[in-house]
């Protein structure tokens, strides 16, 4: 069985503001790095996209994986499983229902295990997962978060 590591981190400059996500999985002597940025987007959205990415690079489903993040509201939320009772209610009220619709459906396809890490505590791999979601989050070409954008726009008033 295949068992792999996947740390992540998630930033954004102003929240909201440019953000990004970074990545590194490991498994065996194997070792990846993903990163990407977008230009308005929050910290809590770049902390949930870097695991549903990691978890979507994964090639075999059943695949074990241990989750190290520096985010409370990613691994509260699987761990104490409150994103499993947000589901049953629609996500009603309930911020980034995308996101959290498309990590459900990832995650069912693994068995997956969260562990809460302290940000910024000299963990390496959480080091370089920071580093890589910042340098993202400058990058230039970012990306549009195409939901969150809408979502901001649709609330100002600007889609009716």
């Amino acid at each position: 069985m295949t068992e792999v590591i996947l740390y992540t981190d998630g930033a954004a400059s102003g929240n909201p503001g440019p953000g990004g996500f970074g990545v590194v999985l490991r498994s065996g002597i194997h070792r990846k790095e993903l990163s990407m940025g977008f230009r308005k987007t929050t910290n809590n959205r770049m902390e949930l996209l870097g695991v549903i990415v990691g978890l979507e690079a994964l090639k075999k489903p059943g695949t074990v994986v241990t989750v190290y993040s520096d985010s409370r509201y990613v691994v509260d939320a699987v761990e104490k499983r409150w994103v499993f009772e947000w589901e049953k209610k629609g996500f009603k009220g309930k911020k980034n229902p995308d996101l959290w619709k498309r990590f459900l459906t990832i995650f069912r396809k693994h068995q997956v295990k969260f562990i809460w890490v302290k940000g910024h505590a000299d963990i390496p791999e959480n080091e370089r997962c920071d580093h890589l979601a910042v340098q993202a989050s400058k990058a230039p070409g970012l990306l549009i978060d195409l939901y969150y954008e809408a979502e901001q726009n649709n609330s100002a008033g600007i889609f009716t």
